[in-house]
């Protein structure tokens, strides 16, 4: 890649500049832990792990891998956040009913100068719902991460043999009419059940399969 001509050497100059941004924050963190100070945020708690595990010829904690964790964090939520806000924020002008009910919602639930936390979820289960057809109906990220197909397999009739690569289309779930009563609709009613109570749907994978599919 080295070899490539512009663009493609700014974005080894810009992931150049990204991990040098981090060292510098990762070694003010360094000279903070070393303190004595309790871990505050993710480096924090990396630094932790390093320190717990620098005995261990097997550890995979080490300075260059928390540096590339951030970078991926920074790659893989950044712009998809700042976009969902976006989306977001045109829904509720474009729909003032929506932003009515999440307003009195929170009013009636949570005191005036109460922060808002992620636990308040479940008390707040309108709101929750519009968080969620927000995700679905914006559909930032289109695709999921790229698969390995481990064995070979069969889906839907076509064969997928062992070891190739898989691209999963979120649109085809986030948008199918089998598991969303109006798809092609902003609708907070699709994660509502008729008690008005919060419910997800099986087809709501804005970031595939995983740990993050229930957040």
């Amino acid at each position: 890649m080295q070899i490539f001509q512009k663009p493609y050497q700014q974005l080894f100059e810009h992931n150049k500049f990204m991990c040098n941004f981090i060292k510098d924050k990762m070694q003010s963190h360094k000279e903070r832990w070393e303190e004595g100070n309790e871990p505050q945020d993710l480096l924090d708690f990396y630094l932790e792990f390093i320190s717990k595990n620098k005995n261990d010829s097997d550890s995979i904690f080490s300075e260059e891998n928390m540096v590339q964790i951030v970078v991926d964090l920074l790659i893989g939520g950044a712009e998809t956040s700042t976009t969902t806000l976006y989306w977001g924020l045109l829904y509720l002008l474009k729909y003032p009913d929506v932003q009515e009910k999440i307003h009195h919602e929170i009013d009636a639930i949570l005191e005036p100068s109460q922060m808002i936390t992620y636990e308040d979820r479940n008390r707040l289960p309108y709101t929750n719902a519009v968080l969620h057809e927000i995700v679905r109906y914006s559909n930032v990220t289109i695709t999921g991460p790229l698969r390995k197909c481990l064995k070979d397999i069969v889906i839907m009739g076509s064969p997928i043999g062992k070891g190739t690569l898989l691209l999963p289309n979120a649109h085809s779930v986030l948008y199918d009419p089998e598991h969303w009563k109006t798809p092609w609709k902003f609708n907070p009613e699709h994660f509502l059940d008729f008690e008005g109570k919060f419910v997800n749907n099986e087809a709501y994978l804005p970031f595939s399969t995983g740990k993050l599919m229930d957040q």
